[in-house]
């Protein structure tokens, strides 16, 4: 059975991936974001979720 990486979240919650579509996805969607605003958070607070999300609530 073919897994539906469309339904799946990130493998690992505490660190942001911006390589595949679905974990941008999930955390453009968590955050309540753009594509471009979670790059430039995650370009400037490193890929660590938490430090990505203190990095958006400063905006």
């Amino acid at each position: 059975m073919v897994d539906d990486k469309s339904n799946r979240g990130p493998q690992d919650r505490s660190r942001i991936s911006l390589s595949e579509d679905y974990e941008v996805r999930y955390w453009t969607e968590k955050f309540g974001v753009s594509k471009a605003e979670l790059e430039a958070a995650v370009k400037k607070a490193g890929p660590s979720a938490d430090a990505v999300e203190k990095e958006l609530k400063k905006r």
